[in-house]
């Protein structure tokens, strides 16, 4: 997979260049010489990503059940910290 490096200066003036060579591969975007950001395709992104799910997917119930939890009882000590 081909990596193209523009300036942001190039990538300004050819964002349309840019999206066609991020088909092919990553397009690095530089700003005074160092990398600044990566324009990926939506595919690329997507596969980047993996299977994650959202929080809010894999905390939603389908259907309201009754759920047992019970925690266990935590007992936490504390002592004088001295500074008076």
């Amino acid at each position: 997979m081909p990596i193209t490096t523009l300036s942001s200066q190039a990538f300004g003036r050819g964002a349309g260049a840019a999206k066609k060579a991020a088909r092919r591969g990553p397009v690095l975007i530089t700003g005074r010489g160092e990398p600044t950001h990566v324009l990926l395709s939506i595919e690329d992104y997507q596969r980047l990503l993996g299977h994650q799910r959202k929080i809010t997917d894999s905390l939603a119930m389908p259907e309201p059940g009754n759920v047992e939890f019970s925690p266990p009882r935590v007992t936490i000590n504390t002592r004088d910290a001295g500074l008076g």
